[in-house]
């Protein structure tokens, strides 16, 4: 039986030179098929989500594979079948930035997501960048307003929360680590992960977690931070 793909939450980067080395290792083997969803960047205009597409392209000519991006901007796209279609025998699928409340009530519960999951399981790698890694777990907080009411995310990563450009982030809205350890569930692990920096997670029940990229993760508790470098692992 077929295994489900790895699990890349990545802080940013998608698409970019900088991520190439990550991308290229979660497509490695696979069908040379590259599934990219800007759905995030729905509600920001025409032209945002044609610069999410060209850079998808960009990105695979590099990897040498094809790129098939999927305009899924709102839930009547997402339950579309022919959109779902366009998933079929992704190698690599990836949620790219923007509003992650936006993608995960975009694709919850419809054909496009269905196919992406069902993607995953037959053994496609799995993507999501800043927006798209929090829609990938059960968290999706608002920063503006980071002591509010969170929403849910897609569920895929239940036992993980991410906090995305975790460097910067940290500055931008000081105490955010501390407000979102404090009402952290029994059983859940909450995460930082800094700017051109993914965790990766090759298991079937995503217990296992590696740092990627130039910079580093954050394994955060009310006790405080701390780092793992590139390479390390987080086993949860």
């Amino acid at each position: 039986m077929a295994q489900p793909g790895p699990v890349a939450l990545v802080g940013s980067g998608e698409y970019l030179p900088a991520m190439l080395e990550v991308e290229a290792a979660l497509i490695a083997g696979r069908p040379p098929r590259y599934v990219q969803l800007p759905t995030a960047a729905g509600l920001e205009g025409p032209a945002s989500v044609s610069r999410w597409v060209a850079l998808g392209a960009q990105q695979a000519a590099r990897l040498g594979v094809e790129a098939v991006p999927v305009r899924v901007l709102d839930r009547d796209a997402a339950d579309d079948p022919a959109n779902a279609a366009l998933v079929a025998g992704a190698g690599l699928i990836y949620l790219s930035g923007g509003n992650p409340t936006h993608v995960a009530d975009s694709l919850r519960g419809t054909r496009v997501w269905a196919a992406i999951a069902d993607q995953w399981r037959a053994g496609a790698a799995l993507a999501g960048c800043s927006a798209g890694a929090m829609a990938l777990t059960s968290w999706v907080p608002n920063f503006r307003r980071p002591t509010g009411k969170a929403g849910s995310g897609l569920g895929l990563v239940p036992r993980l929360r991410v906090i995305p450009h975790f460097d910067r982030m940290r500055r931008w809205v000081p105490g955010l680590a501390h407000w979102a350890t404090a009402h952290l569930p029994t059983g859940v692990t909450l995460v930082g992960i800094d700017e051109e920096t993914a965790i990766v997670s090759e298991d079937a029940d995503l217990a296992r977690w590696v740092v990627r990229g130039r910079q580093r993760a954050w394994l955060l508790s009310p006790g405080g931070r701390r780092p793992l470098a590139a390479g390390e692992e987080l086993v949860l």
